[in-house]
């Protein structure tokens, strides 16, 4: 499926509106940003290609380091992973935290099936089911779980549609230490004006002292609107709005953190399924932007989802190896991930080499963006490593989409769509930070594209 360009180029000078949506090769919806170390780990459910209604079968993870380029990590977790559900559709939003150095997927199932939680090593995963059944097995209201740890270590889950709910954790983190509330201050009472007009998606968090909860507000369609507490359990107070509904996205879902100095909002919106069909479907997109707070806390109101985003915290080394699915953004690409074995052989696969995720769908004028590469060693030569299926060429530019041509890999080979091959191709020098672009040039599908690194 190609996506449209948001790109407008004038000679070598680029308007660009090319960051919102942030993932334009899938799409994704309900994001759930988590910070360890120096890294966001951005995991978000994923809407099938062809939905009409929803169909969400797994959940993806999408890592950044500068707010802005964006590495695939492919499928992390799915509805296979819980042995006692009986469908395969229906990975809605989820969340991750870590805890003592293990990771933490809290995940909704749909037909009343209640709350799981997965269990990994990394945020990489592989997650497993610790407890083989449900967390949460409570009410209708069980999903869109949220989970904060307190600064004494407490932990607390909340969730709900159209009610808030929560309980504590122990420090298991994958049992409860206290029975399941119903939140009071969010309860909607007959015939009594509704402050809060909460819906559903809660995202929890803590900063300065003052415990937050955002969530999907109104509908439909949906905003983001927050209240404010002096405790994790409240009372709570209506903040105000975040960002008010808007009808390029009939939902809403909010993943808030402070990264590097900055404070982000996470949320979604339908402008890349926009870009191609008129009519309502579940596609959704994840979009980002900077949120600031004011002096007593309470935060400022945003417009609704803009293209430009959020600026770059970072710069990319281009001399370590790049994986080709790292992206700021890209036209008409696609990515998947496919399980490598030591043998070609259904019956006898023998052990398994990787799951290796690399960038697929590429034809003539697709381009992959980078933004913010750091050229401070100069540059002598270009390593790509690709799967040709009927070859063509990367044109490699620097600054806009047909900024300077600093050289072109030729990838000659046909029918090696299962052979990777590494190319070294002489390049211009360079020097200093400048965005960079992969521009396919060629006839047919062309090649499939897994890593490149600078010389």
């Amino acid at each position: 499926m190609k996506f449209l360009s948001l790109i407008t180029v004038l000679g070598f000078f680029q308007i660009s509106f090319a960051q919102n949506p942030i993932i334009q090769t899938k799409y994704t919806a309900d994001p759930a940003p988590m910070v360890y170390k120096d890294t966001v780990y951005l995991y978000t459910s994923h809407d099938e290609d062809d939905a009409f209604g929803f169909k969400m079968k797994d959940w993806l993870l999408y890592t950044s380091t500068d707010m802005v380029n964006w590495t695939d990590h492919g499928v992390v977790a799915s509805l296979k992973d819980f042995k006692w559900i009986n469908t395969d559709n229906g990975a809605w939003a989820p969340q991750v935290v870590e805890r003592k150095g293990k990771f933490y997927m809290y995940c909704p199932m749909p037909n009343n099936m209640g709350i799981g939680v997965l269990m990994a090593d990394s945020p990489y995963g592989p997650f497993t089911d610790p407890i083989g059944k449900p967390l949460i097995k409570n009410s209708l209201d069980d999903i869109d779980p949220t989970v904060l740890i307190d600064d004494d270590g407490q932990a607390y889950l909340y969730w709900g549609n159209p009610n808030l709910w929560y309980a504590k954790l122990n420090e298991d983190m994958i049992s409860l230490a206290g029975p399941i509330t119903k939140d009071p201050s969010f309860a909607k009472v007959k015939d009594q004006p509704d402050p809060f007009k909460y819906q559903e998606g809660p995202w929890a968090w803590k900063r300065n002292g003052i415990y937050y909860m955002a969530y999907a507000s109104k509908c439909c369609p949906e905003g983001i609107g927050y209240a404010m507490a002096k405790s994790p359990t409240g009372p709570w107070n209506y903040g105000g709005v975040i960002m008010e509904g808007d009808q390029r996205s009939s939902g809403n879902h909010p993943g808030i953190i402070d990264f590097k100095g900055k404070s982000y909002v996470f949320g979604f919106n339908h402008m890349l399924r926009m870009q191609t069909m008129s009519k309502h479907y579940e596609r959704r997109s994840v979009s980002v932007t900077e949120i600031t707070y004011n002096a007593d806390g309470t935060i400022q109101k945003l417009p609704f989802w803009t293209t430009d985003g959020a600026k770059r915290v970072g710069t990319l080394d281009p001399y370590k190896k790049v994986e080709a699915e790292t992206m700021a953004y890209s036209e008409g690409l696609k990515t998947e991930m496919v399980t490598e074995w030591e043998r070609n052989q259904p019956y006898n696969r023998g052990k398994k080499i990787t799951d290796r995720v690399f960038v697929t769908s590429i034809n003539n004028g697709d381009y992959i963006k980078i933004q913010g590469v750091d050229f401070s060693k100069g540059v002598k030569s270009l390593d790509v490593n690709v799967a040709s299926l009927y070859g063509g060429k990367i044109e490699v530019r620097s600054d806009a989409l047909n900024g300077p041509l600093l050289g072109v890999v030729n990838v000659t080979g046909k029918g090696e769509g299962d052979l990777y091959k590494t190319i070294n191709t002489p390049l211009k020098s360079i020097k200093g930070i400048h965005d960079l672009y992969f521009v396919f040039k060629g006839e047919k599908d062309l090649f499939y594209f897994d890593w490149w690194k600078f010389n």
